[in-house]
């Protein structure tokens, strides 16, 4: 698989696809496109010199092979950031189609989880003007841009990722996502997300879809907690006041759904919405673990802010920002790849212990920087040597998996808190 990969970035297509211009990447230079590609996947988190000096030293060409920051700074602005985009295509393409035995499906769904968040940006005029500005508690002006990802909860994998302005909503970003899907796709939502247009979105494309609803969603809703029942099949109607005339329904025409009610202790309750309506292929007992697996998707999003520290861009342009954007999502998959190879070896590992013990995240982000450029930068080598060094380095930061740990929520904790700006004179040195 990851052999596909390498022979993608050094092809002369992809360098053909994702030049800004023809007239680009034309001369032989020390930053050739493939060059630079695997310069900006290593983590470009420190100062760009110091990861310059650190990645000219990987290359082993001498002084032939340094440059300076403003050439990066020039040439970067040669690739578009869909390139990236590209890249994790042919890394799930391939996962998804040539290891059909280790896709891990729930009743025989991939499970599938949408969410968004916000990510804060340099505050330059440029992505000001892209993105809009925000307010905190404080009024403390920030650039942040809204992101939102559809995620494989159960293969790790992050399908499709987008950064847009803040004013853009989320149920719009999350129908962007929907030509990623396929048939056998169970598509799972918080309850920010449900509304009459958005679920027949999904009926109209085919797609399963189990998303939480708010009690005060409509009368069916709150009647339906009122009764106690476990499950019910309705039909839902566009609101009264719902705007139809560019819409392909009328406020006559029902969509079928299920209710199910799930009881989480000292007297709270959650309902849900699906498509899922056999009670007998899908019991309502099956639901509530169900949805909780769609914390997948948050945890991906503590990955790619804290362990992968997506906010700490290498440049202030908003094409440095989605590059720096888009390579993180393509390296947590090129993570999930190698990380997923050892399954077979953790279960030997854990068998006879009394808490499963996994992967220390954090370290192995730490353990790739460097050597995903080793892996991908010698094309007569596939690459086995490296991914067998990262493996075994994993093993040895394993941390134990306690499940059923809970903590009380305090939602106040950093409503006082100034978010800090990020700094345009300095990045971290070490």
């Amino acid at each position: 698989m990851l052999e596909k990969i390498k022979a993608t970035i050094f092809s002369n297509e992809l360098k053909t696809e994702f030049k800004v211009s023809n007239e680009h990447f034309t001369r032989n230079r020390k930053q050739c496109f493939p060059i630079l590609l695997l310069f900006m996947l290593n983590f470009l988190r420190k100062s760009l010199s110091l990861e310059i000096e650190n990645f000219t030293s990987l290359l082993k060409a001498g002084s032939n092979s340094k440059f300076t920051k403003s050439a990066f700074v020039q040439a970067r602005k040669k690739i578009r950031p869909e390139v990236f985009d590209e890249l994790s295509r042919v890394l799930l393409n391939e996962f998804y189609t040539d290891n059909v035995p280790a896709i891990k499906l729930w009743n025989g769904f991939r499970l599938l989880a949408v969410d968004g968040t916000r990510i804060t940006l340099p505050i330059t005029d440029e992505l000001k003007a892209i993105y809009g500005e925000t307010k905190n508690q404080s009024s403390t002006v920030l650039v942040q841009a809204r992101c939102s990802v559809i995620y494989d909860v159960l293969n790790k994998y992050v399908l499709d990722g987008i950064l847009a302005p803040v004013v853009r909503g989320e149920r719009d970003l999350a129908l962007t996502h929907l030509e990623h899907c396929k048939s056998n796709d169970l598509i799972i939502y918080d309850r920010g997300y449900p509304s009459y247009d958005f679920i027949q979105q999904h009926v109209k494309s085919e797609f399963d879809y189990l998303m939480r609803v708010k009690t005060s969603f409509s009368g069916l809703v709150m009647d339906f907690e009122k009764s106690r029942k476990k499950s019910l099949v309705v039909a839902i109607y566009p609101g009264k006041n719902a705007k139809l005339t560019d819409k392909e329904y009328t406020k006559n025409c029902p969509i079928k759904v299920r209710l199910v009610r799930i009881e989480l202790g000292k007297g709270n309750v959650e309902i849900l919405m699906t498509s899922l309506l056999d009670s007998n292929l899908y019991p309502t007992s099956q639901f509530k673990e169900l949805y909780f697996k769609r914390w997948g998707v948050e945890t991906f999003y503590d990955e790619l802010k804290n362990k992968l520290r997506v906010e700490h861009f290498s440049g202030y342009s908003n094409q440095s920002i989605l590059q720096d954007f888009k390579a993180a999502l393509f390296v947590s998959n090129v993570q999930t790849l190698i990380v997923s190879e050892l399954e077979d070896e953790l279960k030997d590992i854990n068998r006879g212990k009394k808490y499963d013990y996994k992967v220390n995240t954090n370290i192995s982000y730490g353990l790739l920087k460097n050597r995903v450029v080793t892996l991908f930068l010698d094309e007569k080598t596939d690459g086995s040597d490296i991914v067998e060094e990262l493996k075994s380095l994993y093993k040895s930061h394993l941390v134990p998996s306690r499940p059923n740990r809970k903590s009380e929520r305090n939602p106040g904790k950093y409503r006082a808190r100034i978010k800090p700006k990020i700094t345009k004179n300095q990045k971290d040195g070490v």
